[in-house]
Parts: structure tokens; C-alpha cells; sequence
């Protein structure tokens, strides 16, 4: 068996560095789509009740979307790894700086997934309770958790962006992409 030629390890590489950039772009532009698009127009045309279920229904399928992506990224990682291993090419290591936002963004996704389980329940209960001082109460508790969510779907978003700045930094500082 011979042994791969550097263009194709490199192309290797291209190909799963791509894979990365691809995940985050979709993790981030995904979000952005949501909610500088998506959120005001069914709230424009639907209303609350049904524009907040469609809504959950977005964001359910947004969060599975994210933690297919999660998987797509570490095995990219686990990709670079092996070929900064195994192929000498020093430039594939993970920066210490992208493994501490990306383990960041996937702690927070894991915790809107487990929070928003919780918020969905109390949207329901908000949606179903009888009476002024009822509701109220219900919606109270929803909004508590929902606001909680929204933070880190935000809070996701400005770390996502910010692990694209530090790839690109990174990549331009390693001789890898020209300014």
C-alpha cells in the first residue's frame, strides 16, 4: 500500500476543516434565521398561542439539527486530530481557545435542551390555565424559563461567532488562509 501524496492529505484536511466551518456556520446561521426572521413572522401571522407552538416546534427541531451538527464537528475534530497525529500536520491541532468555546456551546445546548423540555410544559399549562390570576401565575413561570432559554440561545450565538473568529484567526496566523 502506498503512501497517501501530501496534496491529498491536505485535501483531507480541507475537507474536514470545511465539515467544521460547515457545522458552526449552520449552528450560528440557523439561529440567526430563527430569529431575525422566522420568530417575527409567525408571531405576525398567527398569533400567541398558536405562533408560540409552531415556534416550540422550530426550536425542537433547531435543537435536534444542533446536536447532529455536535456530532459532525467532534468527528471532524477527531478527524484532525488523527491527521495532526498520525500525518505530521501540526497545523490540524485544536487551539485550546476552540476547545473551550466549542465545549462551552455544547454544554449550553445541552442545557436549552433540557431547559426548553421544562418551558414547553409550562407554555402548555400557561395555555391552559382558566381564570386572570391563573394564567397570570402560568405565564409567570413560563416567561422565567423562557427567558432563561433565550439567554443562552443568544448567549450560544455570540460564543459561535466568536469560535468563528478565533478559526479564522488561527488559520490566518498559521499561514493557512491569506488576508
Amino acid at each position: 500500500m502506498s503512501k497517501p501524496t501530501p496534496v491529498a492529505l491536505s485535501r483531507g484536511l480541507l475537507f474536514w476543516y470545511t465539515v467544521d466551518l460547515l457545522g458552526l456556520s449552520i449552528w450560528i446561521g440557523g439561529l440567526i434565521i430563527i430569529i431575525s426572521s422566522v420568530i417575527p413572522a409567525v408571531f405576525n401571522s398567527v398569533g400567541i398561542e398558536p405562533g408560540g407552538r409552531l415556534l416550540t416546534r422550530v426550536f425542537a427541531r433547531y435543537d435536534e439539527i444542533i446536536f447532529g451538527l455536535i456530532l459532525l464537528m467532534l468527528c471532524a475534530w477527531a478527524m484532525r486530530d488523527w491527521i495532526r497525529r498520525h500525518k505530521g500536520f501540526a497545523c490540524a491541532a485544536i487551539t485550546r481557545s476552540e476547545l473551550v468555546l466549542q465545549t462551552i456551546m455544547i454544554a449550553i445546548a445541552v442545557a436549552v435542551f433540557l431547559l426548553g423540555k421544562q418551558a414547553v410544559s409550562l407554555q402548555e399549562t400557561a395555555f391552559a390555565a382558566q381564570g386572570e390570576s391563573a394564567k397570570k401565575l402560568a405565564y409567570d413561570s413560563f416567561f422565567r424559563i423562557h427567558y432563561l432559554v433565550r439567554g443562552l440561545y443568544l448567549l450560544n450565538l455570540g460564543l459561535g461567532i466568536a469560535l468563528l473568529t478565533v478559526k479564522i484567526k488561527t488559520w490566518t496566523a498559521r499561514g493557512e488562509v491569506t488576508p
